[in-house]
Order: C-alpha cells, then sequence, then structure tokens
C-alpha cells in the first residue's frame, strides 16, 4: 500500500453496522419489555420495577458489545474493546494482522504478544474490514520502527 494511500489522522475504525444493530434492537428490547411492564396490571411496582431492570440490563450487555473500536492519531493507536482500552505507541505495533477466518484484526507487538482489536472486525461488512485492516497496516508500516523481533 502506497504512502498517499494511508488515511489522515486521527481516524476512528468501527463496525458501523454490527454498532448500529446492536444498539438498535438494544433499544427496541428496552423500550417493549419497558412496555409490557407497564401494560400487564397484575404486576405490583416491585415486578414492574425488575423488568425495567432486566431490560435495562439487557440493554448495557448490548451498549458493551457495540464499544469496541480501535483509534489512531499521531501518537499511536487506542484499542478499545468490549471491557478494556489499551493505548499503543506506534513503535510497539510490528504487524496489523486479518487472516482468512480471523473474526477481527489482531496486532503483532514488540513485547511478542498479539492484541485482539475487535473494532475491525469483518463479520457483517468484509469488505469495509478488510479496507480498514490494510488502512491500519499501512499506518503502522509507515509510522512504526519497522523492526520485528525474533
Amino acid at each position: 500500500m502506497s504512502e498517499s494511500s494511508t488515511p489522515a489522522l486521527p481516524v476512528t475504525f468501527r463496525p458501523g453496522r454490527t454498532r448500529a444493530v446492536l444498539l438498535t434492537v438494544g433499544l427496541a428490547m428496552f423500550a417493549a419489555i419497558t412496555a409490557v411492564a407497564l401494560m400487564l396490571e397484575r404486576l405490583g411496582p416491585g415486578e414492574r420495577v425488575s423488568f425495567v431492570f432486566t431490560a435495562a440490563l439487557f440493554l448495557g450487555v448490548l451498549v458493551l458489545l457495540s464499544r469496541p473500536k480501535v483509534v489512531a492519531d499521531d501518537e499511536g493507536v487506542t484499542v478499545v474493546n468490549i471491557t478494556r482500552t489499551r493505548r499503543l505507541a506506534w513503535a510497539e505495533i510490528l504487524r496489523v494482522n486479518l487472516r482468512p477466518g480471523d473474526p477481527w484484526v489482531f496486532l503483532d507487538l514488540s513485547d511478542g504478544t498479539s492484541l485482539p482489536a475487535l473494532g475491525i472486525q469483518p463479520g457483517v461488512a468484509k469488505e469495509s474490514a478488510i479496507r480498514d485492516a490494510r488502512a491500519l497496516r499501512a499506518l503502522a508500516d509507515s509510522r512504526g520502527t519497522g523492526v520485528e523481533t525474533a
């Protein structure tokens, strides 16, 4: 990939369609369960609250699942996964991998570990994920050290 095809920084990669579906389903489910709780006349106040609490819990889980993203800026990359966020300097990223069958991008790091980056996942939008992985790879190649350790 040429230098001219690297995106302008800062850039955010996230699975947009997946996020839209998760948030839409979560909000619809919350509204439906809350409406049922309010319409059922035989429920007491405590039972209504437990319905709404359960709906909020389901919505919270779907919001967490929609959280992943990868943000690249001049200093490095921030990987936001479901419950954890990790900041990496460009020099820490040796390789950006998205192999056939991978559920998301993996970053090979200079400390010998691999970090999953759930913000780029080919599940619903494969072409977009491949394009995003290539863009992140080009950024890492142009801004990193380019030195791999054994």
